[in-house]
């Protein structure tokens, strides 16, 4: 609906507008698209957002996950021109996008920077057992994830928050053969507004040629280990692996597994965190092994 041009001008004008260079106003947008708004919002000062109908409920769901006090500024139309409201964006929380509309936010308390390690409790509470912050924050440094990656996470909930938030556009394919973790995982893909996870029930070669090919799996590892490689590397034999596990078992064997089916440079490293508590005593946390490695 808005094309480059109308985009442009609009960012020029709120550039002008807010006395601000273009470069520090982030575009987003979501016209007949679903995009991660809410993680953009949450990390960057400004955000410039083109919206249409299909987000009709738009500005109740911002309220509803906590930008209420935020500034915001709105307008109807393609292009510059018309009239511009401005207002507290809890105070227009019921008002629905009928057609194209601009939607300009701020927030300058907002820290812009990339986030790893999400405290737990900010994850919805169930079945699932969450990796400490500080090693989850270790293991996304090991995927590495891209802005436009595609990923795999096999019963991995928390990786899969944080690796959708940063591959904002592309596919994080998570893989929850449990229904209990199945549903923490839907809660958490709604609670942190992300859009670009797809949650599959199984690995089986069915189900798994229908997804996008991921570039890397992320396994939480049990003893279906080399199968579960097996068949991702049938449908990408380039795939990366990053396993993690608290079993010795499942680290001897590693290496057999890696050899087998032809994985270079495999690497193990072992991470270990104490933290203390309410009473001043150190408690550690389990301490996982990551086995990192990739086919060729």
């Amino acid at each position: 609906m808005y094309e480059n041009k109308d985009m442009l001008s609009w960012l020029g004008y709120f550039a002008d507008m807010m006395k601000v260079s273009p470069e520090k106003i982030k575009m987003l947008n979501i016209c007949g698209k679903q995009k991660n708004v809410v993680p953009t919002i949450d990390t960057h000062k400004r955000v410039l957002i083109f919206a249409d109908q299909s987000h009709e409920d738009l500005l109740y769901t911002l309220w509803e996950k906590g930008f209420g006090e935020y500034d915001m500024w709105y307008a109807e139309g393609v292009e510059p021109g018309g009239e511009v409201h401005h207002d507290k964006l809890e105070k227009v929380l019921n008002r629905k996008i009928t057609g194209s509309t601009v939607i300009f936010i701020m927030n300058e308390k907002t820290r812009e920077s990339v986030r790893y390690g999400i405290a737990n409790d900010f994850f919805s509470a169930g079945t699932v057992h969450y990796v400490g912050k500080e090693i989850r924050a270790v293991i996304m440094s090991l995927l590495d994830v891209d802005t436009h990656d595609t990923i795999l996470a096999l019963q991995a909930e928390s990786i899969v928050i944080e690796a959708a938030i940063v591959a904002s556009e592309g596919n994080i394919i998570a893989v929850e053969p449990d229904e209990g973790s199945r549903r923490s995982m839907e809660e958490n893909v709604d609670k942190f507004g992300v859009h670009n996870v797809q949650i599959i029930p199984d690995m089986s070669e069915e189900t798994l040629a229908a997804i996008p090919v991921p570039r890397l799996a992320f396994i939480v590892a049990n003893h279906y280990l080399e199968s579960d490689m097996e068949r991702l590397l049938k449908i990408n034999p380039n795939m990366q692996f990053v396993i993690y596990t608290l079993d010795l078992g499942i680290l001897a064997q590693a290496k057999l597994i890696f050899d087998k089916l032809g994985i270079k440079n495999m690497e193990a490293i072992q991470i270990s965190v104490s933290k203390t508590n309410k009473d001043n005593m150190f408690v550690t946390q389990p301490s996982p092994w990551l086995i990192t490695g990739g086919a060729e």
